[in-house]
């Protein structure tokens, strides 16, 4: 017969908790002990119990389902279709190709390919009504899972100009493709641009969200899931909390519309606190992201290489970053348990308040004329600044750690030679319509100094 083992003990409560573990402080102040305030003004607690928790949202995170994805920049059409056949060979369950312009042969690059029950993403860096055709009657054809990554606000925050010279054209244009492809996803937001290039937690989930509520005011029909692509960091649990107070958020904004379809997360390491040097430890921090998007909910997953910064496209780098993830699947078994952050306090908390504040700031960016307005009027570009230098301050006082970085660095680690990327912010003059957002590392100033004297 089965018993109930908590029985034979007394319920404690956070009271007597907290009672308990000031005891053991001896004196020292609890607040300013075991307390910590998050740059999203989250006051961290040593514990967090039953009796003090509010509200749980339900939150669908199916862990069970998320795909092992292959990024592909598509430069030598031949050399693309050997890499992702691979891939697939290889454990990646879907791909992501990357194309520049319209002059790729996109009926080569997919005729070849074992499609069918793939699903595959397209980042286009420019749009065409023409190639969105061909994909779409391809992708029918081969039975694929078919996403059009189109984001042309995510261009003009990235790029400072629109894919066309007029505003009004891009979304002339994006309405054509929306009606003209009714069963496949066209739509994306670029979330990963707001994270590398330092925004906190809360700016990056209001911001994709209202640069998401842009689109939901412009493209009248929307039938099918808008991708997020979404970068994660090193913050485990705040970025499993992230994830899901996305989705959150994202539901209740998309009610307003009559859009009952849930976004699909397409998250990716962070490159912000990846490093040139000491850079094996890139695979450690790659690997908690990944677990972070795996328990927020993350659709899809595309692992970065932990030689990224400084190595072209290789098969081992690819190999490696797809292997960790499929570790995590197949032998950590993280897609075993469908919405693995339930019923944790401490998670359920962060999800509730970072999607309190993120929908303050949100309406916030709405009663003063919305994203699209703050873009081209340089607020956005401005307050991710200010985040970002914050966590630049912090990293250059040694407060924020990178490992073999700033802390413990290997004075004889060189690797001016093996550089076959420029691993730094590029700058490449010309005019645009606004002051484009900057991805920035923070090892990059450390980093320049010590090349220099190698």
């Amino acid at each position: 017969m089965a018993t109930n083992l908590f029985e034979d003990f007394d319920p404690v409560s956070s009271k007597q908790w907290k009672q308990k573990i000031q005891f053991e402080l001896k004196g020292a102040d609890y607040n300013n002990t075991l307390i910590w305030n998050s740059p999203e003004d989250i006051k961290v607690k040593p514990f967090y119990h039953k009796d003090e928790f509010t509200k749980a949202y339900a939150i669908t995170t199916k862990a069970s389902e998320f795909k092992i994805c292959q990024n592909i920049f598509v430069f030598d059409i031949e050399k693309s279709i050997e890499r992702a056949v691979d891939s697939l060979n290889r454990g990646a369950e879907s791909l992501r190709f990357t194309i520049e312009n319209d002059t790729v042969d996109i009926s080569k690059l997919l005729e070849n390919l074992p499609l069918e029950n793939v699903s595959v993403y397209f980042n286009l860096n420019f749009i065409s009504i023409d190639f969105v055709a061909k994909i779409n009657q391809i992708g029918s054809q081969k039975k694929a899972n078919i996403f059009i990554n189109l984001d042309p606000i995510g261009q003009l925050a990235k790029d400072g100009n629109w894919f066309s010279t007029h505003e009004k054209t891009n979304f002339d244009t994006l309405n054509l493709i929306a009606t003209a492809t009714p069963n496949h996803s066209i739509l994306s937001i670029d979330a990963s641009l707001y994270q590398n290039a330092g925004a906190n937690m809360v700016q990056q989930i209001a911001y994709s969200l209202a640069h998401a509520n842009e689109y939901f005011n412009r493209i009248p029909i929307i039938n099918n899931p808008i991708v997020f692509q979404v970068a994660v960091g090193t913050n485990y649990f705040f970025e499993i909390a992230k994830l899901r107070a996305i989705r959150l958020l994202y539901q209740l904004i998309a009610k307003e519309y009559n859009h009952n379809l849930d976004c699909h997360l397409f998250v990716t390491p962070t490159k912000r606190n990846k490093t040139l040097y000491d850079y094996n430890v890139n695979m450690l921090r790659t690997t908690t992201e990944c677990m972070s998007a795996v328990l927020g909910g993350a659709d899809a997953i595309a692992n970065l290489p932990y030689d990224a910064l400084y190595h072209k496209d290789n098969e081992f780098g690819d190999r490696i970053a797809r292997n960790q993830l499929l570790v995590l699947k197949n032998e950590s078994y993280f897609d075993k348990v469908n919405n693995p952050a339930d019923g944790s306090y401490y998670i359920e908390t962060l999800t509730n308040q970072l999607a309190e504040k993120a929908l303050v700031l949100f309406k916030d960016i709405e009663a003063n004329g919305g994203f699209l307005k703050q873009l081209n009027e340089g607020i956005i570009k401005r307050k991710i600044q200010e985040s970002a230098d914050k966590e630049q301050a912090l990293f250059d006082s040694g407060k924020e750690i990178l490992l073999g970085t700033n802390k413990y660095p290997n004075k004889e680690d060189h690797m001016k030679q093996d550089l076959e990327l420029f691993p730094f912010v590029k700058i490449n003059p010309r005019k645009t319509l606004i002051t484009p957002i900057i991805e920035k590392r923070l090892a990059e100033k450390i980093e320049q100094e010590r090349l220099d004297l190698e």
